[in-house]
């Protein structure tokens, strides 16, 4: 790559990483697995950054890489490596403003199977359309819809009516 493709493509990473590696932790609820995920992420958007153009729409790219690379991560789980189900003292989530609030939403988040906890960070968490979220995901919009509406409904089980207030 030039010089000044290699400079975008930096400027890029430094603007995108912190927001990919939330929606990855989002999803995966470990954070260094979302940043694993958000590096290979990266890495692929590198290699892909000349095809991409500067009049692509990059973050909607680096976007489906992410979702993908955590489906793909799903998927080969059974290769033996284990999470932590806790975080260790210098691996904290990015505060929030009740963090027990917080907590329960991503206890609630870690019930949904893998996709349907995809469609709802990108629905509700990245605010993106059907569509948007349909092609992220290499689904359809139908089955964007109906498996967010299921999410939303077992969502609201756990955490009562307001369920799109604490995903926003």
């Amino acid at each position: 790559m030039s010089s000044r493709r290699d400079d975008e493509f930096v400027a890029f990473a430094h603007a995108s990483a912190q927001r990919l590696q939330q929606a990855a932790y989002l999803m995966c609820r470990d954070w260094h697995l979302a940043q694993d995920l958000t590096q290979a992420t990266l890495t692929k958007v590198y290699l892909a950054w000349a095809r991409i153009g500067p009049t692509g729409d990059r973050y909607a790219y680096a976007r489906t890489v992410l979702m993908r690379q955590f489906l793909d991560h799903r998927r080969l789980r059974s290769s033996g490596e284990l999470t932590a189900e806790h975080l260790s003292e210098g691996s904290r989530a990015p505060s929030a403003a009740d963090p027990t609030t917080r907590l329960t939403l991503l206890q609630a988040l870690a019930t949904l199977p893998a996709r349907d906890r995809a469609i709802v960070v990108l629905r509700y968490w990245e605010d993106q359309s059907v569509a948007a979220t349909a092609e992220a995901l290499g689904i359809t919009a139908e089955v964007v819809r109906t498996r967010s509406v299921r999410a939303l409904a077992r969502l609201r089980g756990r955490l009562g009516t307001d369920v799109e207030l604490l995903l926003s």
